[in-house]
């Protein structure tokens, strides 16, 4: 009777292993095995995931499964991150988000390194506020870079759950989408003050649209004329710079960089991160940096957060 027991149990586990949904090829930060994403989002979020672990050693990675085929979102979720070691090892700081498509779940998996940042409050906002109410709508690609980015700014400790308690689903998006607006025209706009000839004049009134739209998006959103007042030191504060401050080939210099871009595609600074297509080829929903990626032999102790759209 015990040999009999024992080679049932033997046949139930050895169903139960067969059964396992199997885990994926680890190909890089980004991997769309469902398609959800075309490869131009593709492209732009791993450059952006790159950049960012480059920068502060934080490795989030993305996995888009068709389905669960009847296991446990919570326990795949585990195993893939244990699988492929997410984060570096003694500083498990790795994260994995995982959406199982036809089962319209999702889970954030975190790493022991990023639990204090990235807590269960956190994750579970970052899921139910900003992704699954894209995804009800259909916009796939917008939740999965917004939830990413806000991924990203928690755990960097950009935002916490104050932050969180204090803004609105809507108006947090907004206010990340304007900083990383500006940020980026302001760089063109130190550019153009410190350029020499008629070209400083001419980006001067080149960049009065992406103010003058932001402007009117910015004040509406915020209730306020915040705006309207940063449009305004843009139209008076540039001129007075440009007609003050003494020319020299910076404009140049920074002009170059930013056109020739860095070979890995982007850079991440705590400001936000900025990216260049140069280097970077990508075909259907895969993407090839040319070398090889894997995971830092990070660990994960069930931290994170569920959901389901």
């Amino acid at each position: 009777m015990k040999r009999i027991a024992f080679l049932i149990s033997a046949f139930v586990l050895l169903l139960a292993t067969a059964r396992a949904l199997e885990i994926p090829f680890l190909s890089g930060h980004i991997n769309d095995n469902a398609h959800m994403l075309s490869t131009e989002m593709v492209a732009e979020l791993e450059a952006m995931l790159t950049a960012y672990e480059d920068s502060t050693g934080n490795q989030i990675v993305l996995l888009t499964i068709t389905s669960l085929e009847g296991e446990s979102l919570e326990e795949y979720s585990l195993r893939v991150a244990e699988t492929w070691k997410l984060g570096q090892k003694g500083v498990d700081n790795g994260a994995l988000l995982l959406i199982a498509k036809d089962d319209r779940k999702l889970r954030i998996e975190v790493g022991y390194g990023l639990e204090a940042s990235l807590t269960d409050a956190m994750t579970s906002y970052i899921i139910n506020d900003v992704i699954t109410p894209r995804f009800k709508q259909g916009d796939f690609e917008s939740g999965i870079r917004e939830g990413l980015q806000n991924i990203i700014f928690a755990a960097d400790g950009t935002i916490g759950i104050d932050d969180i308690s204090s803004a609105s689903g809507d108006d947090f998006p907004i206010w990340m989408f304007m900083t990383f607006w500006f940020g980026i025209v302001g760089l063109f706009t130190v550019m153009g003050v410190f350029m020499q000839g008629c070209m400083g004049w001419t980006l001067y009134a080149f960049l009065i649209p992406f103010y003058l739209a932001p402007a009117f998006i910015l004040s509406e959103e915020s209730k306020s004329p915040i705006g309207f007042i940063i449009l305004a030191i843009y139209l008076l504060g540039y001129p007075i710079l440009h007609l003050l401050l003494p020319k020299t080939d910076f404009g140049k210099k920074m002009a170059k960089k930013v056109s020739s871009g860095s070979s890995r595609g982007g850079s991440w600074s705590s400001s936000g991160w900025s990216s260049s297509s140069s280097g970077w080829s990508s075909s259907g929903s895969s993407f090839s940096s040319g070398s090889s990626f894997s995971g830092g032999g990070g660990s994960f102790g069930g931290g994170g957060s569920s959901g389901g759209w």
